[in-house]
């Protein structure tokens, strides 16, 4: 491939250019978006034979796992996760109330969310806070959280400098959903589909309110972390397995705006020419377009099985607008039920689609769940590593 022996955040710089870096990029854990769950974690520890560790959740509604340094350098990994309120300084279980048979917990926008105890694998949204709110007049009654707290800060800046000095990548996260899902959650699924429909000077007003909320946010991120922002993390499911939630049409009235808004102040007001990492599982191709046309610069996860989400069809229509960050590999059927070729086979049909000129960073599709053994993430990765520095 490229230029010999980079550092990590050189290779990472290169890929996001569009020019062949020495090897392919390797992510786990840098987003909310390419983790691990917390059981599938604990068993590849044991697997690769590393110290036990404390149990940490990074993400407590997807029980996704904090990613710890001995594991990333032994699966060479590039980039590296810059959360708001670092997860390795805050104790997420004293947020969990026990309710029968269920953990239950209550997020600070007010939202309820339930797991069983028995053999539960994420927490389900039950409750929504604006589910009765119709009027604008209600909305304006509703306390967002505060996007400048202090504590979501602390140790941010301090964490991206000591990781951009030692030559890895980062991506700073979001602390919360993108405008749209989180709209979508604080007034329940069915609501919020009907307001943008029926009463759409509501579900206008819910989304400036999000919208205002992140702006915020970003721009303290942004004034704290200086020059050193790399990658920014945004996300909004756009799209089930089959196709989109909402028509396009829908879409570019409604939420294009919004988040059109959001990602160009981010560029503007970013110090140094920064990446827009966007999330959004799903069917999501006809949308892209629009993304492109907001700023998006990566699409993650790349979700390959689903329709219309080819990736060598994705890489030949967008490649020279988007780094593809996933679609390593599929983590809905291959990864954890498919032989040791299989994924082989999976992982360099994948490798072959995107790589070609840059725009790939090599993750799975998705956080990898609780049905992966720890012998086929290493096959994985063993046949990711074969091909990193060459097809």
């Amino acid at each position: 491939m490229g230029t010999e022996n980079l550092t990590s955040l050189e290779r990472v710089k290169t890929t996001l250019h569009h020019k062949q870096p020495d090897k392919i990029p390797f992510d786990l854990g840098a987003s909310t978006c390419s983790g691990m769950n917390i059981s599938t974690y604990t068993r590849l520890r044991n697997y690769l034979g590393l110290e036990k560790k404390p149990r940490e959740i990074v993400d407590i509604t997807q029980q996704t796992a904090v990613i710890h340094r001995d594991l990333q350098d032994r699966l060479k990994v590039d980039v590296f996760s810059v959360a708001p309120s670092d997860p390795h300084d805050r104790n997420y279980e004293t947020d969990i109330e026990l309710d029968g048979a269920y953990y239950k917990r209550t997020d600070k926008w007010g939202i309820q969310w339930k797991m069983p105890v028995k053999n539960g694998h994420y927490f389900d949204m039950v409750a929504n806070p604006l589910k009765e709110i119709t009027t604008v007049q209600q909305l304006e009654q509703y306390q967002l959280p505060d996007p400048g707290d202090d504590a979501m800060f602390a140790t941010m800046k301090q964490r991206n400098d000591a990781l951009i000095a030692e030559g890895k990548a980062t991506i700073i996260n979001a602390d919360c959903a993108g405008i749209w899902e989180m709209s979508l959650w604080i007034n329940g699924f069915e609501k919020f589909f009907t307001e943008m429909a029926s009463n759409k000077s509501f579900a206008h007003a819910m989304m400036r309110k999000i919208t205002d909320y992140k702006l915020a946010y970003w721009k303290k991120v942004l004034d704290i972390a200086g020059e050193n922002v790399l990658i920014v993390q945004e996300a909004d499911d756009l799209a089930t397995q089959k196709n989109t939630l909402i028509s396009p049409r829908m879409y570019r009235e409604m939420v294009h705006p919004y988040h059109k808004e959001l990602y160009q102040f981010i560029h503007s007001y970013a110090k140094q020419e920064v990446f827009l990492f966007y999330h959004s599982c799903g069917a999501c191709k006809k949308l892209i377009p629009y993304l492109i046309d907001e700023g998006v610069n990566i699409l993650n996860p790349v979700q390959i099985s689903a329709d219309g989400m080819d990736p060598f069809s994705l890489k030949q229509e967008f490649g020279k607008d988007l780094t593809f960050w996933g679609g390593g590999v599929d983590t809905q059927q291959v990864l954890p039920h498919g032989t040791l070729q299989q994924i082989r086979d999976n992982v360099k049909r994948n490798v072959e689609a995107l790589s070609k000129d840059g725009g790939f960073v090599f993750t799975t599709v998705h956080n990898v769940q609780s049905d992966v053994s720890p012998e086929n993430y290493m096959i994985m990765w063993e046949a990711f590593q074969e091909l990193a520095s060459g097809v």
